[in-house]
């Protein structure tokens, strides 16, 4: 199983060569995978090609090494079509499940991201016939001929399960772009991906543990046992793409509108009272102070201001019920999405508290809190 992840930290293993600038890992649970694998085909290859002795496991282990050489040609063929599409891979990485190509960016069209998903499974496809097509010139029964036997059956298992419609597996990619394409949204592709996945997971399970019911058998444990790793691993990833893409959609539809409270700007000596009647006329629920400069220097604190007697709100500095505002702490209220949230991150550096201001005049007040409970919701 495999997907394209976006780049980031370079995974620990140990890099074995380069392809097209980018370098090629193995993962330290792809040695725990490589062991137990073998374990678990030597018995099959004693039954099939005889007592070989010791000789049981080079063979196993040959035909894990000849699986997960198919795994790497797999993640070459997302790699190298993402690199002709203008994605630059960063890393090919052989793992307990499988492997990852990860490449800068995400794919800037529904063809592009479809067109990388899609040639890992079919590369295993076209392996799957080449393998067929070499064993017919052997016994099939010799150890070279079930190599080549199992790598057919192999690579047509991992190829025809990758293009099953639901993230994380490639053929979840397929479908998310053809979402993607039909609704002109990316991220409702993601979900929608991503909820069908959630189904595959279910999905196998129930098959791994019911069908052998139907037909009156016991399930065998070590099938069920895998086969819950197996839809737990893809539960895990159809979640996580569920979670990526509702976060992504409200990226999108985030404006300084949904996340400010309305906020009038007033000279920095204004009154308690005069900006009070400022700020209700205008139907703003905030104020800020300006500087001399027109740069916002404070924000009222309403709890103080309230806490004011009427009698001499009219007398009473606004700066007296004020907190200062440090240099910086200012956002370009016409920003929307992930430009937007990007402002707000480096701006946040400065304050827990920003101003957001189109064409020099104020119009919110943003809490950083508030943004957070906005992502969350």
């Amino acid at each position: 199983m495999s997907s394209p992840q976006p780049p980031g930290r370079r995974t620990k293993g140990w890099v074995v060569g380069h392809v097209v600038g980018a370098p090629v890992i193995l993962a330290p649970s792809w040695v725990v995978a490589a062991v137990v694998l073998t374990l678990v085909v030597a018995p099959s290859v004693r039954r099939q090609a005889g007592d070989l002795g010791a000789g049981v496991y080079v063979v196993a282990a040959a035909f894990v090494l000849l699986l997960f050489g198919s795994v790497l040609v797999h993640e070459l063929a997302h790699g190298l079509v993402a690199r002709a599409r203008g994605q630059q891979p960063h890393e090919f990485v052989l793992t307990l499940w499988g492997g990852h190509t990860s490449f800068g960016g995400a794919a800037p069209t529904p063809a592009t991201s479809a067109l990388v998903a899609v040639v890992g499974p079919v590369a295993n496809l076209v392996l799957a016939v080449g393998f067929l097509l070499a064993g017919r010139a052997f016994d099939p029964w010799s150890v070279t001929g079930l190599l080549l036997y199992s790598g057919a059956v192999s690579n047509g298992f991992v190829g025809v399960f990758n293009l099953i419609p639901g993230l994380p597996l490639d053929g979840g990619r397929v479908l998310e772009a053809a979402v993607w394409a039909v609704t002109k949204d990316r991220h409702r592709g993601t979900i929608a991906a991503g909820w069908t996945g959630r189904a595959v997971a279910v999905l196998l399970f129930a098959w791994a543990l019911g069908w052998p019911l139907l037909r009156g058998f016991e399930p065998n444990l070590v099938n069920v046992v895998w086969t819950a790793f197996i839809a737990a691993f893809l539960w895990s990833g159809a979640s996580a793409a569920v979670k990526v893409g509702t976060v992504h959609r409200a990226v999108d539809a985030m404006t300084v509108g949904s996340i400010a409270t309305p906020a009038v700007g007033v000279p920095h000596d204004d009154t308690v009272a005069h900006a009070g009647a400022t700020a209700a006329a205008l139907g703003a629920q905030e104020v800020v102070l300006l500087a001399p400069d027109g740069r916002p220097a404070a924000y009222v604190d309403r709890g103080a201001a309230a806490a004011v007697p009427a009698d001499v709100a009219g007398t009473t500095p606004l700066t007296s019920v004020s907190v200062g505002l440090p240099v910086g702490a200012v956002v370009d209220g016409s920003l929307e999405g992930a430009a937007l949230l990007e402002a707000l991150s480096q701006a946040s550096r400065w304050s827990p508290v920003l101003v957001a201001m189109v064409d020099g005049r104020v119009v919110g007040l943003i809490r950083t809190s508030d943004v957070v409970a906005a992502m969350r919701a």
